[in-house]
């Protein structure tokens, strides 16, 4: 029996609800592959700042490293809220450290359209039908973590934000995004935006040479703003997205949106290394927090991902992944999905949903 240790960050507001539906997904799956699986629950983001003054301390950040995964659920407060202390620096004093510290440079974001939600896109069902796409977003380096500076010169306030790329930064995602690539249908499309910034000249030159030597995996290129428009008009053209930092941000949170809920979508932030990050691309939703609204897919599709990458069993992530379908298809939906559901089906909360997917994945053969 493997055994494999999970550290737990439950995150703000609904993050722990929704972790709790992926901890019991996990704990079944664990059970029907024979593994095993200690959790290490860890302080961070709003319950650390609330201890201690920080958002993520040094012993959480020594704790996780004993762990051979991380599972996270989403942090961050109110928008209101935006300058209180609590929350005001939980991307830089947590979220970012995180990726930094275990040099995570590697995002998977993947979008799929199931058949059972076509009709929930707010695009038309022809369009996203069949939509399977993967942006490989760089996560440790670019605007976010370049050198910023803010000052006064003649009485007005200015601003900047360098984004810096090293050639070896762009060459180790580019890897990675073809290896990818050839687990699928062998295209790669770069998007950045080297018509104007000068870091963009430079990943489409590194990248280049990365296509030269895999001649076998189909390459394209896009500037950013045609991307954008292309994820609406003719998503289906894409298999692998290529990008870095703040655009795969961007583009991400926009391609969820092809399945009509931002609550149905995953991520995985690697390494050279089998330990990840594993968390739901979407935020804290303080407003419906506590009240069982939630939709605890993308936590527990993200156990599917943590399966997948830390843990080596592909065939315990595909299970995840058809209970989800399953249960989506016999109509049952959360509120963030009640658009399309079956009309004589009630929507289910988050609790329900978590046990619907459970139930699923034991009557799985």
């Amino acid at each position: 029996m493997r055994t494999h240790r999970i550290g737990i960050l439950s995150g703000d507001y609904i993050g722990p609800e929704i972790i709790a539906e992926a901890v019991k997904v996990n704990e079944v799956v664990a059970e029907k592959f024979g593994h095993r699986c200690d959790l290490e629950y860890l302080e961070a983001s709003g319950q650390a700042y609330d201890k201690y003054g920080e958002h993520l301390p040094k012993h959480t950040l020594d704790r996780a490293s004993q762990c051979d995964a991380l599972l996270k659920g989403p942090f961050g407060g109110p928008p209101e809220e935006l300058n209180h202390p609590k929350w005001a620096n939980v991307e830089k004093g947590a979220i970012l450290p995180l990726r930094k510290h275990f040099n995570l440079y590697t995002n998977l974001r993947e979008t799929r359209v199931l058949p059972a939600l076509e009709d929930l896109s707010p695009i038309k069902a022809d369009i996203v039908r069949g939509v399977n796409l993967l942006i490989v977003r760089e996560l440790t380096s670019g605007i976010y973590f370049g050198p910023k500076t803010s000052r006064v010169i003649n009485g007005e306030r200015e601003s900047s934000d360098l984004e810096v790329y090293r050639e070896s930064e762009i060459r180790r995602i580019a890897l990675k995004a073809f290896a990818y690539a050839k687990t699928r249908r062998n295209k790669v499309t770069l998007v950045a935006k080297s018509n104007v910034l000068t870091s963009s000249v430079l990943w489409r030159e590194v990248t280049l040479e990365v296509a030269a030597e895999h001649p076998e995996v189909e390459f394209d290129y896009l500037h950013v703003d045609n991307a954008a428009m292309q994820l609406v008009l003719n998503p289906r053209q894409f298999d692998v997205i290529l990008t870095n930092n703040m655009f795969g941000d961007i583009l991400s949170d926009e391609a969820s949106v092809l399945s009509g809920s931002i609550g149905l979508f995953p991520s995985a932030s690697l390494g050279d290394l089998p330990f990840g990050l594993y968390e739901p691309i979407h935020g804290s939703a303080p407003s419906i927090a506590g009240k069982n609204l939630a939709n605890p897919i993308s936590a527990i599709l993200s156990v599917a991902l943590m399966w997948r990458y830390s843990f080596d069993s592909d065939e315990a992530a595909r299970a995840i992944e058809e209970a989800v379908s399953a249960v989506l298809t016999k109509g049952y939906r959360t509120l963030d999905l009640a658009g399309a559901g079956d009309q004589d089906r009630p929507t289910v909360g988050t609790k329900e949903m978590g046990d619907l997917i459970v139930n699923a994945l034991r009557e799985e053969k």
